[in-house]
């Protein structure tokens, strides 16, 4: 019998309202696609039809990249920086104060537990546009001149794990340094993307600054090979990265690709085990393990490895999974029945590889995309549980004796996105960061954010950095 057992506690959907159809956000206005077709954005938790999404062709993303240039060249550009941080600082005000509806409306889409879209990406999201609003009078100070331009028109596409939250990453430091915007959400979870389009018009965005073109795959390439496109921001598959990558290769196009990843996190034998197995769980069951940068490969020290397992399975039969609306759930729905497919997949290749399989007695709702969270202990280097980016509830657990043997598993791997130490010493543990080949580290922690703080890795897991004075230095060119 689980001991917390807590009574249901719904947030209740009243306070959004989503339309049947929702249209593309193009110059200030939402108007119909030229294709005239739509698409249907399920809740992940029931399967039921949310609404139908305007879905973008070549024709709507130049009539896009068009509003965005004419908005760039008579306004944007010509306006006082501090007028534009000014605009910034009303979007962030909005977004506060429409908090709550926000994170209904992500948590239907999306599939999350309401309370991470309520306590992690929507305040987060509005950071980024405070923290950006603040430097938009500032950028002879980020480093990259004393007269910094901006690119002009960029294009963004963001992906479905952190909708609201990424677009914030995108859009703020963009119109900050005087960017326009051509941004693409994810095709499943388009709605917190659209419901945004409200606020630029609330808080009196000049038209076609911001614009939202929603659609699948096919879309997001329009965006990329458009002449009219200046800079690339994409977040997603390390496979579409290198597809961008090829397709701007021989223009002056610049790009920022945040990626997969694969990170270590590292439990050293002085760690303090129980704040350690709180950050084993916040690593990689935060967001159902829908994290690029997500813990899902622990290495544990041999000597305590019986020990930390033990207490892993113990916190892992605790954690409640259900109704994403539920303010008691800690495990929300996958985002998707191709997302649980392809978790599935190497889910079962791990146990056809020999690697053991356990996964916390959880009750799996009868509608909806659910997965138990999963360990795999006795996984080698050679498990493609160990190798691939499962973007799920799964965590593969490795070990080593020495600290040097600890960082070279860590490192192998084709990622370098983040990773974890866990000790007592501050010595080791800065011995061991300057090792480990991976964009952020945590020390005692993990999936910790903050708009100041530069995010992005090495390798396969991305070019550039998005966040902080790195990440706004990634929209602005040094004067001639």
């Amino acid at each position: 019998m689980n001991p917390f057992e807590y009574s249901p506690a719904l947030e209740s959907t009243a306070i959004v309202e989503i339309a049947e159809r929702y249209n593309l956000f193009i110059d200030g206005k939402f108007v119909t696609p030229k294709s005239g077709k739509y698409f249907p954005t399920i809740n992940p938790a029931n399967e039921k039809v949310l609404a139908k999404i305007a879905d973008a062709n070549a024709t709507d993303v130049d009539l896009a990249v068009g509003a965005a240039r004419a908005a760039y060249s008579k306004v944007w550009s010509k306006m006082p920086a501090a007028e534009r941080g000014k605009y910034l600082f009303r979007i962030a005000r909005i977004l506060q104060e429409r908090a709550r509806e926000f994170a209904v409306l992500e948590t239907l889409d999306n599939g999350k537990p309401i309370r991470e879209s309520r306590d992690t990406d929507i305040p987060l999201a509005a950071a980024h546009f405070f923290y950006h609003a603040g430097w938009a009078d500032k950028l002879q100070y980020a480093g990259v001149g004393i007269q910094p331009r901006p690119y002009g028109v960029v294009g963004q596409i963001i992906p479905w794990n952190f909708p609201m939250l990424m677009l914030a990453w995108k859009v703020a430091p963009a119109l900050a340094t005087g960017n326009t915007v051509v941004l693409k959400p994810a095709e499943t979870t388009s709605l917190t993307a659209l419901l945004f389009a409200e606020v630029c018009q609330q808080a009196e965005l000049p038209n076609g600054v911001v614009n939202i073109v929603t659609g699948a795959g096919v879309t997001g390439a329009d965006i990329v090979n458009h002449p009219g496109i200046d800079k690339i921001a994409f977040t997603g598959s390390t496979e579409v990265g290198k597809l961008i990558a090829t397709s701007i290769a021989g223009t002056k196009k610049s790009a920022t690709l945040e990626l997969g990843g694969k990170a270590a996190n590292i439990i050293f034998e002085d760690a303090a085990i129980d704040e350690a197995v709180e950050g084993i769980v916040n690593g990689i069951f935060f967001n159902q393990g829908h994290v690029c940068c997500a813990g899902s490969r622990l290495l544990i020290q041999e000597n305590i490895h019986d020990e930390v397992i033990e207490k892993l399975k113990v916190r892992m039969a605790h954690i409640r999974l259900g109704n994403p609306l539920d303010k008691n759930t800690d495990i929300g729905a996958i985002n998707s029945a191709a997302q649980l497919a392809k978790i599935r997949e190497l889910v079962t290749a791990g146990g056809a590889e020999g690697a053991e399989q356990w996964s916390a007695p959880c009750e799996i709702p009868g509608e909806g995309f659910w997965f138990a969270p999963t360990i795999f202990t006795g996984v080698s280097q050679t498990h493609r549980i160990a190798r691939e980016e499962i973007f799920g509830p799964v965590l593969s657990v490795l070990t080593f004796r020495t600290p040097q043997e600890a960082v070279e598993k860590a490192n192998n791997t084709p990622y370098g996105l983040s990773a974890g130490v866990w000790s007592e010493k501050g010595s080791k543990i800065l011995w061991t960061a300057s090792r480990l080949r991976a964009g952020v580290i945590w020390a005692n922690t993990f999936n910790k954010f903050d708009p100041a703080s530069p995010f992005g890795g090495y390798k396969e897991s991305g070019w550039g950095r998005e966040g902080g004075r790195h990440g706004l230095t990634a929209y602005l060119k040094a004067s001639n």
